[in-house]
């Protein structure tokens, strides 16, 4: 089922099988294109159990788990339907016009290792984020990930590198 609501972005839930998608004025039809073809992407991918599994047995966290499957899932759509490859180029390139990520004005390499994450994989190399060899080889994972449990294994990996990395950073002496 589709609903069109007044809601901030697209999503699908993955128990109902409803595919929710904004009433946006400002959005063209291929922004429309690439949400639908990112939500259809999900309801053929992502497994109900495997979801629920993961983020409340096994404790990854939610969001870390969505850049990681997201990623996967467009490269899969994409995949199985080619035709869709532009839509996702110009409509996430029209979203970031329109701020919609909220980082107009920001420095993207001063932001956190997983919003880093999400804005390479949906804006590409364009987008002049920087990586250190231990993040790219993570990155480099998530672009690699084939199977919803692969993806769950590297939003694990990258859910303890940012705990050990936000833990190094609280042990440093501040700077006088």
């Amino acid at each position: 089922m589709v609903e069109h609501k007044k809601v901030s972005t697209a999503c699908f839930n993955v128990h109902t099988r409803v595919l929710t998608l904004p009433l946006w004025d400002k959005a063209s039809n291929t922004v429309y294109d690439l949400l639908v073809g990112h939500e259809v992407g999900h309801a053929l991918e992502t497994p109900t159990e495997g979801w629920h599994h993961s983020v409340i047995d096994l404790k990854v966290n939610r969001s870390i788990l969505n850049v990681c499957e997201d990623a996967r899932i467009e490269k899969k759509i994409k995949r199985k339907f080619p035709g869709i490859r532009i839509s996702f180029v110009k409509g996430y390139r029209e979203l970031m016009e329109m701020d919609f990520f909220g980082t107009e004005g920001k420095n993207l390499n001063t932001m956190n290792f997983i919003d880093r994450i999400n804005l390479y994989t949906k804006g590409g190399a364009a987008q002049g984020i920087d990586f250190n060899s231990e993040e790219y080889s993570l990155v480099r994972e998530v672009e690699d990930a084939e199977t919803f449990e692969e993806t769950v294994v590297i939003a694990m990996k990258i859910q303890k590198f940012m705990k050990e990395k936000s833990e190094e950073q609280k042990s440093k002496p501040p700077k006088v």
